[in-house]
């Protein structure tokens, strides 16, 4: 629908209106930037850090790195699952109000509330998560982080079946409340025909009394006249009868296509955190035990990966949940490389140092080493969050616009809460302290992702190159600009933002 619609313009029309919608989309991208760089610099500060350095040495560089990976990736995924399955929830419920019909099933008003509510989900499931992380690393440390991911991430199948119980329910009430409408409708109907009948019956009585004075010709011309009148009523009737199957029809197409979006984004929560913390809680065993920066760890780490990637890409019905739990162990283990690897810069330092005759001992390094650790981790996993997030974000505004919602309604609105989120956020700062700002924050790029992936998506569907260079530079450009030129940040951002975006999870 959306596709018919571009390739319908001209070219220069195309490239005009591809390149400020991509623009729109690119300043959304780049409005995130100085806000993650501001909260990852107060993150990374002396104060926030301490917690971290205590207990690097508990859990090892690679305990560490995929602990904060795992966590980072686990929130980011349920606030945009939170977001997500609100705004269905959302648009479900317009549609049971039956406030759309045939000629505005994507109207303004649905797809406004969905995508508010939508992005309020997201920012608040943010919010709190990262409170709730803050709070446990603070106060109780590297250990009491594993034993609440682990808990949470048992807890989410059983929450997964009340859902699934729940969303039935809520289907056979909408249904009972659908079929009462629909019969009081139908009473309604047959009143206002058989009223309509009646009036029929006592105007042709009239007529033909009229007619039997006036005679046979005036008869015959009241007999056609009566003719026409039923045709037209007929006509009339039968249009109002096509109509509202079809507004009945569109209500069940979108409905079903809701539908079929909270049950993959339901099994996506569910599941798809199982191989992260199963990579954590092997890698933060194996470091409580003295073996935290060992090879063979590192051995093992990689084998799991290995083992646990290929079992989930063999099932013969592959889900978006154990694509995205691929995705998150190549992640958590890329965290842990760069987490292990910035602890050995420093002992490539010393040696160094030992080769001009200035050997420091390994508990003199420790600090060091910790420091550098901790902050390697920190960063990385807050950087595959955000790209977590909009790469999620992205995943819902390509099926979006290619489904037919609106290029201008995706991009402008997304882009438009993306900044709204933004400002909100750094009002309440104060209450929400840097873990909830950091959350939060997550949830504007996911906003901002839903923006990013539509323009990429509108840039596949030009019927000329002129609409999508058009769409692709402008996207490109605001970015950079708003984003302060962070070429390397964006340059990778703005690649997975497209893949997800081509995807269809539905």
């Amino acid at each position: 629908m959306a596709r018919s619609k571009l390739r319908a313009r001209e070219p220069w029309v195309q490239a005009a209106l591809g390149f400020a919608l991509g623009a729109v989309a690119g300043c959304a991208l780049g409005a995130t930037e100085d806000p993650v760089d501001r909260t990852i610099a107060v993150m990374t500060s002396e104060d926030f850090l301490k917690p971290v350095m205590d207990e690097a040495r508990t859990v090892g560089p690679l305990g560490l790195g995929t602990l904060l990976g795992a966590t980072a990736l686990t929130a980011s995924m349920s606030s945009v699952v939170a977001g997500v399955i609100l705004a269905a929830a959302t648009a479900s419920v317009v549609l049971s109000k039956g406030s759309c019909s045939v000629t505005n099933a994507e109207s303004v008003g649905l797809w406004v509330w969905s995508g508010v509510v939508g992005a309020a989900g997201a920012t608040l499931s943010g919010a709190t998560l990262g409170m709730a992380i803050e709070y446990i690393v603070t106060n109780v440390g590297m250990v009491g982080l594993l034993i609440a991911l682990s808990v949470f991430t048992v807890l989410k199948p059983p929450l997964h079946f009340l859902f699934n119980v729940i969303w039935q329910q809520r289907e056979v009430c909408c249904g009972l409340g659908t079929a009462a409408l629909a019969r009081e409708r139908d009473e309604r109907e047959r009143e206002l025909k058989e009223a309509e009948q009646r009036e029929r019956v006592t105007v042709k009585v009239e007529q033909r009394t009229q007619a039997i004075e006036k005679g046979v010709r005036a008869r015959e011309r009241e007999r056609m006249a009566s003719k026409e009148e039923e045709l037209l009523q007929s006509e009339k009737m039968e249009r109002e009868r096509i109509e509202r199957e079809e507004t009945e029809m569109e209500h069940r197409t979108i409905q079903d296509w809701i539908d079929s979006v909270v049950v993959k984004y339901v099994d996506f929560i569910a599941f798809s955190g199982l191989p992260m913390t199963l990579i954590a809680i092997v890698t933060s065993v194996f470091g409580m035990n003295g073996y935290g920066a060992h090879q063979s760890v590192l051995i093992v780490l990689l084998c799991l990966v290995v083992v646990l990637s290929y079992s989930m890409m063999k099932v013969s019905r592959f889900k978006l949940w154990m694509l995205a739990g691929c995705m998150g162990m190549l992640a958590t283990f890329v965290v842990a490389m760069l987490t292990l690897h910035a602890e050995q810069e420093v002992l490539l330092a010393n040696s160094r140092l030992r080769a001009v005759g200035k050997n420091l001992s390994r508990e003199s390094l420790t600090p060091t080493m910790n420091q550098k650790a901790s902050l390697e981790a920190l960063n990385t996993s807050f950087f595959v969050a955000k790209l977590c997030q909009l790469a999620l974000g992205a995943a819902v505004g390509g099926p979006l616009l290619r489904w037919g919602a609106g290029e201008a309604k995706i991009i402008v609105g997304a882009a438009g809460l993306a900044g709204t989120l933004i400002a909100v956020v750094e009002v309440i700062t104060p209450v929400l302290g840097q873990g909830g700002r950091a959350g939060a924050l997550l949830g504007s790029v996911g906003a901002a992702g839903v923006s990013v992936g539509a323009a990429a998506a509108m840039a596949g569907a030009w019927s000329s190159w002129a609409g999508t260079s058009g769409t692709i530079f402008g996207l490109m450009l605001g970015a950079l600009i708003i984003g302060k030129w962070h070429i390397v940040n964006i340059g990778l951002q703005l690649p997975v933002a497209y893949v997800f975006a081509m995807t269809n999870p539905y």
